[in-house]
């Protein structure tokens, strides 16, 4: 299940989606967002959805990929519903088994709240599944300079941003290593309960942690080795520049978040 995660991981190819500018994709992941929270019917999410599958199939990206990435989230989609269904007041009231009541408005809201992580999450996935980490701190920095007038340092914060999601692939696969070496010296990951599950990944966090530490000295003392000296008097070999391609984008992605506050 670890290794399903998709956020912060990149998956080359050479399709329209990936030869955007990263800004563009930056912002429009935040409309996205955006629209997700504006809607408030299953019509806004059914349209939400066939865009983002447009844009998979548009990205060449294969649908098995990005929905093996749910599989991480199941605990907390099972939450929500059981939150949502058993703790939403309504009027309908379909079961009720002494305080406990299910009802109509209930199972509307967790379809409606369930709908709306899964599609969060889906499109967050696709941003860095579609931007190399180098363009992603590229684009990252371009937005934040104009703050850098006010002393924000936005090549530093753009630098920490994307080496954070590119760690995650890494600690996540790292993590995969470590249980399976437990798991052959007899560990159990997988009987009992969650809380007895929980205390079975205590003794993973110890070699986690060195691990992390151990590859950001290495990642420290690399960058050190090529004089790396933060974001002054730094060149660049691709210089970002909008082109019509990205001003297409923007406008799509600006006509969904009209529909869906039309909607």
């Amino acid at each position: 299940m670890i290794r399903d995660i998709t956020i912060g991981q990149y998956y080359p190819t050479n399709s329209y989606i990936h030869r955007l500018d990263p800004r563009v994709k930056i912002l429009s992941t935040f409309a996205y967002i955006i629209s997700l929270f504006l809607i408030d019917n299953y019509i806004g999410y059914l349209i939400v959805a066939l865009f983002i599958y447009t844009i998979t199939k548009v990205a060449k990206i294969p649908l098995k990929f990005i929905l093996k990435g749910l599989k991480a989230i199941f605990i907390i989609v099972l939450f929500t519903v059981i939150l949502n269904v058993f703790m939403a007041p309504g009027e309908t009231i379909l079961y009720e088994f002494g305080k406990v009541k299910v009802t109509l408005e209930g199972i509307k809201l967790a379809i409606r709240m369930v709908s709306r992580l899964v599609l969060l999450i889906i499109g967050s996935s696709l941003m860095t599944l579609t931007t190399s980490p180098i363009e992603l701190t590229d684009g990252i920095e371009s937005l934040l300079k104009p703050f850098s007038k006010i002393g924000v340092p936005a090549h530093e914060i753009a630098m920490m941003m994307s080496i954070s999601l590119r760690f995650i692939p890494i600690l996540l696969e790292e993590t995969d290593k470590i249980m399976k070496a437990q798991m052959a010296r007899g560990a159990d990951f997988e009987s009992g309960g969650i809380i007895k599950r929980a205390k079975a990944l205590i003794p993973i966090l110890v070699p986690l942690f060195i691990s992390a530490f151990r590859r950001a000295d290495e990642l420290a003392m690399a960058m050190e080795a090529r004089c790396y000296r933060g974001g002054e008097n730094r060149t660049r070999m691709k210089e970002l520049r909008y082109e019509s391609k990205d001003y297409i984008a923007l406008s799509i992605m600006a006509i969904l978040v009209v529909v869906t506050i039309l909607i």
